[in-house]
């Protein structure tokens, strides 16, 4: 990937769900599915601008498991592969192992 977000803004990668089918045993179709809301980070920007010039470091890191908004970020495609990139303040939380 050549790509290099600025300032508080980061790449993630949506990590698809195993759900295939319904519990009554209905497959759903690609175009009825919901996109998940939980990704992984593959890129992070310097950091966020303050008013006085100075640059705060961004709590996200690479490789982070992330949960965002359904409509956050901006969708692009790169060879091939679909990412979002959003501002760090529209990431709702960090996932935890």
């Amino acid at each position: 990937m050549n790509i290099r977000p600025l300032y508080d803004r980061i790449v993630v990668k949506r990590i698809e769900g195993d759900v295939e089918k319904t519990s009554g045993g209905l497959f759903i179709p690609e175009s009825a599915k919901e996109k998940p809301q939980e990704g992984e980070v593959f890129a992070v920007g310097k950091g966020k601008r303050l008013e006085d010039g100075k640059v705060v470091a961004l709590d996200v890191q690479k490789g982070d498991r992330i949960l965002f908004g359904k409509y956050s970020g901006s969708e692009i495609k790169l060879d091939g592969v679909e990412y979002l990139i959003m501002r760090e303040d529209e990431i709702l939380g960090i996932l935890e192992k």
